[in-house]
């Protein structure tokens, strides 16, 4: 069978993959979109969208139990895990069933199968029927990535846990260990908790959540350990004795080795990119620890292949694997888009309190030798945080000393992962100090915690 031609192949549909493709088909290019699992990918299945519903359910448990401080009266309070989850699948479904249509609207041929890169623009794809065989003159490589295994701390489904059995657990955990405080870790420590788990997290790092700036991380440790959460920093789980129904992990901690039973455990240690067996390294494409090297826009050296998202350099993240598919797909199609700038992309955790951030931390400004000026905001010090009845909080805005220039934002607590994209804009427009202080933020809102931060860098703020 002859193979089939299209001016762009996309290998993966996941948020890099299925934007670039209906990018692509915008601009005019005949696009196919191969993917062998789900459309949507991770993001979309088994990630952004049902752990945010899981989280949202939590939330709303949380706060039944507050009715009181509400003038309100809940009684009888309890929860359904089955019914969570139920309702997590279904937000994800119905999300998954949505990029299928878009990806119609925009006439991109979908094929769902395992693709492989058979040479220079062609692409032989396994499906269900046998071997297809199709031929682009432009390759986007958008294949994500996995949960990253530890030797001994391997998931079984069954007392050991990545973050896919977490989304489809089996029972509620009493006692659980959560390895790993990044994101994804520290998501699912919170739910469970919330939810009336006994949650320890473990850190090799010095500090929980270590991407983020040092006094967010710790105020955000305070708000865990008032929950009833343990952190274990600077930790190390050496190994787990799986004993059904119990595993015993040996920690590792200050030199000794401490030996703690537990119901339940998630690994939750980073992610390796799924860049094997796709015939990179014969195309002469180079693979750095399971990440494909990139250059700014994507590009591999070799002649037409781009490779987005989970796949190569971070921050892994889903909204930059998208915007990394709009530029390819402009890019392809003779335009001049911007590189996409790692530290204009905002991080967003949505545990409780919910942390976000954006551009440089305290310390990485310093660590340059930039001259700063920091400014912080209380929540306690903002009416409509006072309101929600959510006074514990902080936002922290670090500038260039000379220039004006908005390094970095971080934030902790409620509705900043909303809060954050001011910020973005801000220095996306290359905004000053200046212009952040003669905007004028309505009232009242969690929005003038950002304006109060600013003035504070500068010894202005009003209400603090």
């Amino acid at each position: 069978m002859a193979a089939k031609s299209f001016d762009v192949v996309v290998i993966g549909a996941g948020p890099g993959g299925y934007v670039a493709a209906i990018r692509a088909a915008q601009l005019g290019k005949s696009v196919a979109v191969v993917e062998r699992e789900h459309l949507g990918g991770i993001c979309l299945n088994w990630g952004c969208i049902p752990t945010k519903a899981m989280l949202r359910s939590a939330e709303v448990f949380h706060l039944m139990h507050r009715a009181k401080e509400f003038g309100l009266s809940a009684t009888g309070i309890g929860y359904d895990l089955d019914a969570v989850v139920k309702r997590s699948r279904g937000v994800a479904g119905q999300l998954s069933g949505g990029v299928a249509h878009l990806l119609k609207k925009n006439k991109v041929t979908v094929i769902m199968g395992a693709a492989k890169l058979a040479g220079k623009g062609r692409v032989a794809v396994t499906t269900d029927k046998g071997t297809e065989d199709l031929t682009g003159k432009n390759i986007i490589l958008a294949t994500g990535a996995r949960a990253r295994e530890l030797p001994g701390l391997e998931a079984d489904g069954d007392l050991v846990w990545t973050y896919k059995h977490a989304l489809t657990p089996k029972r509620m955990p009493k006692k659980l260990l959560v390895i790993g405080s990044g994101a994804i870790g520290i998501e699912f420590a919170s739910f469970f908790n919330t939810l009336g788990a006994d949650v320890t997290v473990v850190e090799v790092q010095d500090r929980i959540l270590p991407v983020e700036d040092a006094e967010i991380s710790a105020f955000a440790k305070k708000q865990f350990i008032k929950q009833g959460m343990t952190i274990m920093e600077k930790a190390m789980v050496k190994k787990l004795d799986r004993k059904a129904p119990k595993v015993t992990a040996h920690i590792e901690r200050g030199g000794k080795v401490e030996q703690h039973e537990f119901d339940t455990v998630i690994s939750a240690v980073g992610i390796v990119a799924n860049t094997e067996n796709l015939g990179l390294e014969e195309l002469g494409a180079k693979i750095d620890r399971s990440f494909v090297v990139t250059d700014a826009y994507c590009r591999t050296g070799v002649e037409g292949l781009y490779v987005i998202g989970d796949a190569t350099n971070g921050p892994w993240l889903a909204h930059k694997a998208s915007h990394e598919g709009v530029m390819v797909a402009e890019l392809i199609a003779g335009g001049h888009p911007h590189a996409v700038d790692p530290d204009s992309i905002a991080g967003c955790t949505y545990c409780h309190p919910q942390i976000a951030s954006v551009g440089l931390t305290e310390a990485q400004a310093k660590e340059k030798g930039l001259d700063i000026k920091v400014g912080r905001f209380p929540f306690m010090g903002n009416g409509k945080a006072i309101a929600l009845g959510e006074p514990e909080g902080l936002i922290k805005t670090v500038f260039d000393a000379k220039t004006g220039e908005l390094l970095g934002a971080h934030m902790v607590g409620a509705e900043v992962t909303e809060l954050i994209q001011g910020y973005v804009v801000g220095r996306q427009l290359e905004t000053t100090e200046e212009d952040l202080m003669a905007t004028v933020f309505p009232h009242p809102t969690l929005s003038e915690m950002m304006h109060e931060s600013v003035l504070d860098a500068y010894g202005r703020a009003i209400h603090f």
